[in-house]
């Protein structure tokens, strides 16, 4: 569902600012006011741009119903970073979004906040018992100047099955999505120039209340921060190198490697450090029961190419159902290739013609080469396959608006 709301535009005040808060609003479909019942006009001061103001209608009909925190103040200016190298980490912005579940389990009244710390009590379930959850999608700007989001619907249907696993209360769909819409446009100003980036969204879910006996926390807190980001990994489109990992295993059955738990990514870290400490990029893990099926890579799902038949491991709770993975597949199909979702050994990894890698912050990853007990293998002359490079010029085409979205997997903020 396109929501079409925007956050108001600045203009300098030259007169002297006021402290009035601004009350929890609803946004509607305007394209340049904030509106909040009963408010003709109201002044604020921004942080960062001393005199500022904005105008704040009354609304006749709302659509996307986001609260926005007495503390919030939209700023405005240009962002001075070096898009043409912004690697993948965290570069902090300006707002990030809060909501809290009600003592009935329900999400309501979410806000707006500056982007900073955030208070836990020790106790925290989180923090206890790592009850908690994360997603992650991306916002990309247009060459027209306009945002788009890569199908979100997805995201919160993901956390809401990743919530009742870990036996936690979640934010509806619709409340999920206007909740990334409002982060986004809150933080446009940081959304990258069309090519040179995209805007990581972060969703967190996590028990904030106090616990101490093992048990479901009493609170729970729903999150959202932004952050611009590059290539996740340093080779950008250029092959990664893999090591299957033997020893260490990512999930087993029955446990929660198909949900997007936090719990799920620090059990990697170990293998993973060790990988890099030889020259790999990465590791892909194998099945902890007969230790020869595919599983995924730290952080990303796995394909292999052989002729016209692109395979991937299939979802049997142990492997993340990831979102660019289920788009990867939809594509191919509708470009005549046979996808299947299957059971794949080592042998025939090592013997297939091309291998890729997809992921949110990867999209797609060629690889380069693979390398299983002291014997590497590797494709393509370890340059980019063919398959990785026309999936991945389709999938980035549609995030950017460069090409008519027929699948309607795009919502576009203007």
């Amino acid at each position: 569902m396109e929501c079409g709301i925007l956050l108001p535009r600045l203009r300098p005040n030259h007169g002297a600012p006021l402290s009035s808060p601004i009350p929890s609003a609803s946004l509607v479909p305007d394209r340049r006011r904030l509106l909040v019942p009963s408010s003709p006009l109201l002044k604020i001061q921004s942080q960062l741009h001393p005199r500022l103001s904005l105008s704040l209608e009354a609304p006749s009909a709302t659509r996307c119903e986001a609260a926005v925190a007495s503390t919030y103040q939209e700023t405005s200016g240009t962002v001075d970073l070096d898009w043409d190298n912004l690697g993948f980490g965290l570069v902090p912005t300006d707002f990030m979004y809060v909501m809290k579940c009600s003592s009935d389990g329900k999400f309501t009244g979410g806000e707006l906040k500056h982007f900073g710390p955030i208070e836990l009590s020790p106790s925290s379930g989180v923090l206890n018992y790592g009850q908690g959850l994360f997603e992650g999608l991306k916002a990309y700007r247009k060459e027209d100047g306009s945002i788009l989001l890569f199908r979100p619907e997805e995201n919160a249907l993901r956390l809401r099955m990743g919530a009742e696993r870990m036996c936690m209360p979640a934010p509806t769909v619709q409340q999920f999505v206007d909740a990334v819409k409002l982060t986004v446009l809150a933080n446009r100003r940081w959304v990258p120039p069309t090519g040179k980036g995209s805007l990581y969204i972060r969703p967190l879910l996590m028990g904030s209340g106090a616990v101490l006996g093992l048990a479901p926390a009493p609170e729970y807190t729903f999150l959202i921060f932004v952050s611009p980001v590059g290539t996740y990994f340093k080779e950008g489109l250029a092959p990664i190198n893999l090591i299957v990992e033997h020893d260490f295993h990512r999930a087993t059955r029955g446990g929660t490697g198909g949900v997007k738990t936090i719990g799920n990514y620090a059990s990697v870290l170990k293998a993973q450090k060790i990988a890099k400490e030889k020259g790999y990029s990465d590791v892909l893990y194998l099945d902890s029961v007969e230790k020869k099926y595919l599983e995924e890579v730290s952080s990303c799902n796995i394909f292999i190419v052989k002729g016209n038949v692109i395979s991937t491991p299939a979802l049997k709770g142990t492997i993340l159902p990831g979102i660019t993975r289920k788009s990867i597949i939809d594509v191919a199909r509708g470009h005549g290739f046979e996808v299947r979702e299957q059971l794949i050994s080592v042998e025939e990894l090592l013997e297939a013609d091309e291998v890729f890698c997809t992921g949110t912050a990867v999209v797609v990853s060629p690889v380069g080469s693979i390398t299983y007990r002291g014997k590497r293998v590797a494709y393509g002359n370890c340059g980019v396959g063919v398959v990785s490079k026309q999936l991945y010029s389709i999938i980035t085409s549609l995030q950017m608006g460069l090409v008519e979205d027929t699948m309607g997997w795009t919502v576009r903020l203007d």
